[in-house]
């Protein structure tokens, strides 16, 4: 007899419905219905039964054995463990490096795409641990948004980033022109931090639907150009700056911009159209200056400056323009730009860095913000603490005592003696791998909490096997931004093989350290669970008790406030700027920025500017083509890349490089073809996607692949199996000012690869485990 049954959880890409059979799972979908598809909600079962997890807690041979030899690290054998003999190394070697090193030597590793949990948050929990027990050396910052949330705060007061925008009724009602600007929403909209509900998927297609103008810039004609009907206006990846200044350059040349905004609203243009009519540098900023560089016809740019001055326009930018050198210009210069408009705060108008992520736009709703763990236990008293740029942490391990410019200020290095790392897979999405893998190599132990046998787990010392969010109990909210559903996260099936919570994990590395009750503060996880709903029904909302609502095994939809459905953002910014200023130093949006200009920086001035990259001197016959890396839409950076997913995008077992079909002919390579894809940084393999949905002169790598050295350990030109782009990729800064990461862009060259290709082995345990 067939006992079936379903549970109502979450992830990352959405609300999820698992349907088990005899305790096992066999099936998951959507939890509520969806605009568009989203198969990365039917590979639970994949994710629970994978024959890539961490069955067993594991010790490297070699550091069992007192060899000192780090080289070992990722081509060693391996050792099983009870739970209690790895606690027990875990906290030896905490307490060792503490007390010989203090808390500096300490890394606490962890990023933004971990467990989307209120409890079950490895990032929290490791923080939580560390606070307790000494104090440690953190991160700030991140991978996707590093150079726009440093120099936004100086031009609008906010990151943007991670704010919320303007609501989408407004733009359906008032937009005429949407400009997706290096931005795929189609993808991007499939995950979100919390749980993605795929509003924002919805309002696209509306916009689509109604008429709306969309015009997508980018090197690659992406999934959302495509199914969203858009005009394609192939830029040279890297110069969006210099389109945005030709744009600039049409409007104060042809009077079209809103010279009467700009002197009430705005701080310094007069030194920037300065430099815009090249009286700074004499290099007037045409359309036919910036037709060089970006590659489209300088008559286009100016009939589209003419026609975004004479439509509603809305300028949606995505991230991957900023995440490159000089990356805080084209997020700059966007301001700028939409500021000449004169569109800013007006409904349909303006900017904007957050309708393509985390539904930014979709009204908030009436539900609140559900409570959730804190890094600082109740009564908290801080011990050490320290952070550096996360891009950085490569050159941190290389260079200790470093001292490096960062917003104005300093920072100094710490030695980093020991590497914890819980959520997050670093030794994918680092950048310039093979470097990262010699830093690696540097710190006397590395612990790592994982699912999977990851890059970054093979090249740990201790890992510790941890639960898949689908083998516990936690809560959750969808949107990001709007919150529309609470989402019971239930626990489907029991932990797998060995596998323990993170919040376990560190409870009992608590209890060795003698701050159990502190780390706990006497709550079991069902007394965390009802006190975070508790903060929900605080908000006035006529809610179920926790039972009850756990007990429906439903999500709890809530209603969109109604001040929010057509809120526009800077609007009583626009109306009166002196009752409603921004948080900015003068109060107005900064075309010119007196605080950046002081920090004297060379590569981020007083105003946005176009400079050349420095990797574009490498662009010659050695490598002559640029590596753009777009996100998959059939992963999370590098979740799922394990799954049956691959079957949507892998050519002939490999990941795809879409190559232009000119560039593709001149170096004998057909569709199909293994190639080698190299840089400065090292050489990947790929399988060659002959098209035309990207430039000449471009190579589209997706972001996200495992990392799979042919010879681990290899320093002369080694080669990666599996196409994971960071290898290719510079691990250089995108400034002083945001010391952000700069990956993007980078010169490479093409070319057929010859004899027998090796095996991919990226999603296998190591040998003998």
């Amino acid at each position: 007899m067939t006992i079936k049954r379903q549970v109502i959880t979450a992830a990352h890409w959405g609300g999820l419905k698992v349907t088990l059979e005899n305790g096992i799972i066999t099936r998951s979908a959507t939890a509520f219905s969806a605009e568009q598809e989203n198969e990365l909600q039917t590979v639970v079962a994949e994710q629970v039964y994978s024959s890539s997890r961490v069955k067993f807690p594991m010790i490297r041979k070699g550091f069992f054995e007192g060899n000192s030899d780090r080289t070992l690290r990722g081509r060693d054998q391996w050792i099983r463990l009870s739970w209690p003999q790895a606690l027990d190394w875990v906290h030896n070697e905490l307490t060792r490096v503490r007390q010989n090193y203090g808390a500096q030597a300490i890394f606490g590793g962890s990023y933004g795409w971990k467990s989307s949990g209120a409890l079950h948050s490895s990032r929290t929990l490791l923080q939580r641990y560390f606070n307790l027990t000494g104090g440690f050396v953190n991160s700030f910052g991140d991978y996707s948004t590093a150079a726009a949330q440093q120099i936004l705060p100086y031009v609008v007061g906010g990151n943007e980033v991670y704010q919320q925008t303007s609501a989408w009724e407004t733009v359906l009602a008032h937009s005429e022109i949407i400009v997706l600007w290096g931005a795929n929403p189609l993808t991007t909209l499939r995950n979100t931090w919390t749980a993605t509900d795929q509003q924002g998927i919805a309002y696209f297609r509306q916009a689509q639907q109604a008429g709306k103008r969309i015009i997508c810039i980018d090197p690659v004609r992406s999934q959302s150009c495509e199914r969203l009907k858009a005009e394609w206006l192939p830029i040279h990846a890297g110069t969006d700056v210099a389109l945005m200044l030709a744009l600039a350059y049409t409007l104060a040349e042809e009077a079209l911009l809103d010279r009467a905004f700009l002197r009430t609203h705005t701080q310094g243009y007069e030194i920037f159209e300065a430099y815009l009519l090249g009286k700074t540098d004499n290099q007037p900023k045409t359309a036919q200056w910036a037709s060089r560089i970006c590659g489209l016809p300088a008559s286009q740019i100016q009939q589209l400056a003419r026609d975004f001055s004479r439509h509603r326009t809305l300028l949606m930018a995505g991230w991957g323009m900023q995440r490159r050198k000089y990356g805080e210009q084209p997020a700059w210069m966007l301001v700028v730009l939409a500021a000449m408009l004169g569109q800013i705060g007006l409904p349909g108008g303006g900017f904007s860095f957050s309708h393509v992520n985390g539904n930014g736009g979709v009204a908030r709703s009436q539900a609140g913000v559900l409570g959730k763990i804190s890094e600082k236990p109740t009564n908290f008293r801080p011990h050490f603490t320290a952070a550096i740029p996360v891009s950085r942490l490569t050159d941190a391990l290389l260079h200790p005592h470093k001292t490096i410019s960062f917003n104005g200020g300093k920072i100094t290095y710490p030695d980093i003696k020991l590497i914890y790392w819980a959520g997050g897979n670093p030794l994918s999405q680092q950048h310039d791998l093979n470097l990262a893998a010699q830093a690696w190599r540097r710190p006397e132990c590395i612990i790592v909490n994982e699912i999977n046998w990851t890059p970054t787990a093979k090249m740990a010392d201790i890992v510790l096997p941890i639960t898949t969010s689908f083998e516990r109990n936690d809560l959750t909210q969808s949107g990001s931004f709007s919150m529309r559903h609470l989402l019971p996260m239930k626990q489907a099936v029991p932990p797998q093989f060995e596998a323990k919570n993170d919040y376990d994990i560190f409870l009992e590395l608590a209890k060795r350290a003698g701050v159990a009750e502190q780390f706990s503060e006497g709550k079991t996880e069902w007394d965390w669970l009802r006190e975070f709903y508790s903060s929900l029904q605080k908000c006035g909302q006529n809610l179920p008790s926790f039972d009850d609502f756990w007990r429906a095994n439903q999500p709890l939809i809530f209603a969109a406030e109604e001040s929010d459905k057509y809120w526009v953002k800077y609007a009583d910014f626009r109306r009166d700027p002196q009752a409603h200023p921004l948080n900015t130093a003068s109060g107005k949006i900064e075309i010119y920025s007196e605080t950046v200009a002081a920090m004297r920086y060379a590569d981020c001035q007083g105003h946005p500017m176009w400079f050349e990259p420095e990797e574009n001197a490498r662009h010659d016959a050695r490598y002559p083509l640029t590596l753009v890396t777009p996100h998959s839409p059939y992963r999370l950076h590098s979740q799922l890349a394990q799954t049956s997913l691959r079957r949507h995008y892998a050519l002939n077992g490999r990941e795809p490089a879409r190559i232009h079909p000119i560039d593709a002919k001149a170096r004998g390579i057909c569709h199909g073809d293994v190639i080698c894809i190299e840089s400065p940084r090292g050489r990947v393999l790929a399988a060659a996607q002959v098209t035309e949905s990207v430039r000449q002169g471009v190579i589209a790598l997706y972001q996200g692949a495992w990392y799979n050295p042919l010879n681990p350990g290899e320093t002369e030109n080694p080669l990666c199996k599996n196409g994971c782009a960071n290898v290719l990729t510079s691990d250089e800064s995108s400034s002083q000012l945001s010391q952000g990461n700069a990956p993007n862009g980078c010169a490479v060259q093409v070319t057929k690869f010859s004899g027998k290709a090796p095996e991919i082995t990226a999603f296998l345990p190591p040998d003998g485990v």
